[in-house]
């Protein structure tokens, strides 16, 4: 493990985090959270604004702004997440493929146990054709981002599905304060172009962005990757008092790169950067519709959200290149195709409890998905024999009702509840003796004290129970579908989770501020991700110790420095023969950064991430080496509101893996057993991106 790179890299951008603002204007006549914008191109570091420095109910929670986002050089638009303290995104496919994500000693595969969630509509996909909880963000649009509110753990009685780990609400700005134009160009045929800006129509505004990405990535198969995205929104008011009404429309095509055995490029038959199966990829298109209505007073606040929802993917994997079929190789097509529909809604009132201030908040979240989703044998995306083919109706309601009082200056407990009850029915068209109807139904209570603050010092307990769904077709499974003589048992359609957490946050050093939490997640079945399968799977319970260190400095107002550090132990808690290492979970995720720059002028970042190692079997037997990459933007801002920067990405050009999985394969005149193997896919090298942009 290449832990002195890792070390002596942490501690030369050891430090606290930047408060960036990404346009050259005066400061925001609404205040924060008000829908204005953070999309202009000049670069100002300000003191810490509201927006970041609001109470919280647990030493984990974080709000970041829309500013701080985008002050982050990153690859692709999924990687502006990891300003999450401890989350770690990655990409094991092409560019159009949901990433993977790592929190809290969790290989979330493609967002299972980790709710993102965007202008309240939901980016997880409940029995997904590859995987459950798959959240595909590579529809961002990074510079429209107004903020990003972090929560972990189980604790939080609005929080639903796929919540157990942590969730990420996303916010768009409904207005833009100056309109842009950027073009940005770079390594391995890499463009992009974005426009965006906002004008008044009668009593509101209407903001509009359009974007087009192309990209062939280093690989010896282009990615070919051809993506375009649009955001239109007519909003009234403020966040906290207004209406805004958004579409959204993104489709995406490409080639991908999938992981490779380490055999095949020890023994030179095989780039790090080539590809065993050239045809595998995939296209996908999503377009929404989304309202958000508020109202707030001295009494309460009021909240409507609903959406409508339209998705398809089609994606062409080959994991095991010609294990299962020596002929034709073992490619193989996942569709999934859904509408959904979806609302929330809640009420705040602000009251007196026993003479305490306090506050109830009643709410309900309401889904149901409609899905098309079927597994195919394919030879070079044709398709020649039909494994399953399932039309599911899923919904689901969930209620819940949480109360804060403050019982002094010091002390102020949250107490809440959550009933969620699941209902799904599959229809299998190829065996009908997977077909069925599934309900359940499971309660979770929550708990959060806060004391303090004591010297801007203070101190958090919090504890709860979740759950995420397993996918439908599990739940109603009585046969393989690949042999139908072999009987398999079902699982459970909802698993509960349960977590604590303990911790600290002090500001109580000037320009510091400063988190440490303690926590303790459990599962009653784990979903593992099967590396030869590209699926999920429900699995033996799990345990997870960790802590998370959490800092950001800033020493002056054109210097912040932050570095989150986070360590974690997983074992599933049964015993069995096989071990107690869940394949997958690292033990240590780490960041760290510097951002520097004032209204005009010279302005840079340079940030640092680790992903530790991690067992790829449950015996411990093969473990995988630390990732570490260095990334960095140097750019300059005029006076008349132009900008340009230029990002580079792997500084130090290492040669690591963003993924790692250990299971048989068998390549071309190997034996029909197959071999078992470490596959991987490389961190992509030193590339470079300049861009130009002009505010108007």
């Amino acid at each position: 493990m290449h832990t002195k790179p890792l070390l002596c890299t942490l501690l030369l951008v050891a430090g606290g985090a930047a408060e960036a603002q990404i346009q050259n204007q005066s400061p925001d006549p609404f205040g924060p959270g008000t829908g204005a914008s953070t999309v202009l191109p000049a670069v100002t570091v300000t003191a810490p604004r509201s927006l970041e420095s609001e109470p919280t109910d647990a030493a984990s929670e974080k709000r970041i702004s829309g500013e701080t986002l985008n002050t982050r050089p990153v690859p692709r638009p999924g990687e502006i997440l990891e300003a999450a303290p401890g989350l770690i995104v990655t990409q094991h496919s092409g560019e159009g493929k949901a990433n993977q994500y790592f929190l809290r000693g969790m290989n979330l595969d493609h967002g299972t146990d980790l709710a993102i969630w965007l202008d309240g509509m939901p980016i997880n996909m409940r029995t997904h054709g590859h995987g459950q909880g798959y959240a595909d963000v590579n529809f961002l649009i990074p510079e429209l981002l107004e903020q990003m509110i972090v929560k972990k753990g189980p604790y939080w009685a609005e929080e639903s599905d796929f919540a157990s780990a942590g969730s990420l609400r996303l916010a768009y700005a409904s207005r833009l304060e100056t309109n842009v134009v950027s073009a940005t160009g770079g390594s391995f045929g890499y463009w992009r172009g974005l426009a965006a800006g906002s004008m008044a129509v009668g009593p509101g505004f209407l903001t509009a962005a359009g974007e087009v990405v192309f990209y062939d990535g280093p690989w010896q198969a282009s990615d070919a990757l051809r993506k375009f995205n649009a955001f239109l929104r007519y909003s009234e008011g403020t966040r906290d008092n207004g209406l805004a009404i958004t579409a959204l429309a993104y489709t995406n095509s490409w080639h991908s790169t999938d992981q490779i055995p380490v055999r095949a490029v020890s023994d030179g038959s095989l780039s790090r950067f080539g590809a065993v199966d050239q045809t595998d990829g995939g296209n996908t298109q999503r377009y929404s519709l989304s309202m958000r209505w508020s109202r707030t007073d001295d009494r309460g606040a009021s909240l409507v959200e609903a959406y409508g929802i339209y998705s398809t993917l089609n994606l062409f994997n080959n994991f095991t290149y010609f294990l299962d079929n020596p002929d034709l190789g073992d490619q193989f097509q996942q569709v999934d195709k859904r509408k959904i529909l979806g609302l929330n809604a809640s009420q705040a009132l602000r009251h007196k409890l026993a003479g305490f201030l306090s506050e109830t908040t009643v709410g309900t979240q309401i889904r149901y998905d409609d899905i098309g989703v079927g597994l195919f044998n394919t030879f070079q995306r044709t398709a020649y024999n039909t494994v399953r083919y399932d039309q599911v109706s899923e919904s689901s309601v969930g209620l819940y009702l949480k109360n804060t009082t403050a019982w002094t200056d010091w002390l102020k407990v949250t107490l809440g509840v959550r009933g969620d009850l699941f209902m799904a029915s599959v229809d299998s068209t190829t065996l009908a003796a997977n077909s069925g109807y599934a309900s359940a139904f499971l309660a979770s209570p929550k708990a959060g004290v806060v004391f303090g603050p004591f010297e801007k010092t203070e101190f958090y307990l919090n504890g709860g129970f979740g759950y995420h769904s397993n996918d439908a077709r599990g739940a109603t499974i009585t046969v393989n579908p690949a042999d139908p003589t072999q009987p398999i048992a079902a699982v459970p359609l909802l698993v509960q989770s349960k977590g604590a957490e303990i911790g600290v946050r002090s500001q109580a050093i000037k320009g510091w501020d400063t988190s440490l939490a303690v926590f303790l997640l459990d599962f009653n079945s784990e979903l593992v991700f099967l590396g030869d399968a590209g699926t999920t799977e429900a699995s033996r319970p799990s345990r997870r110790i960790g802590v998370e260190w959490t800092n950001s400095y800033r020493p002056t107002s054109w210097a912040s420095f932050d570095l989150d550090l986070a360590f974690t132990r997983a074992r599933f808690s049964d015993y069995s023969p096989e071990g107690n290492f869940i394949p997958g979970a690292p033990d240590f995720a780490g960041s760290g950064g510097i951002t520097l720059g004032a209204d005009t002028g010279w302005f840079g970042a340079l940030r640092v991430r680790s992903l530790g190692p991690r067992p790829l079997t449950t015996d411990g037997s093969v473990w995988t080496s630390f990732t570490t990459t260095l990334n960095g933007r140097l750019g300059y801002i005029f006076d008349n509101g132009i900008k340009l920067n230029l990002d580079v990405f792997n500084i130090l050009n290492t040669q690591a893996s963003q993924i790692d999985y250990f299971y048989t394969s068998r390549l071309p005149g190997e034996p029909a057993e197959g071999v078992a193997d470490l596959h991987f896919h490389p961190v992509e090298p030193t590339a470079f991106r300049l861009t130009l942009a002009k505010a108007f």
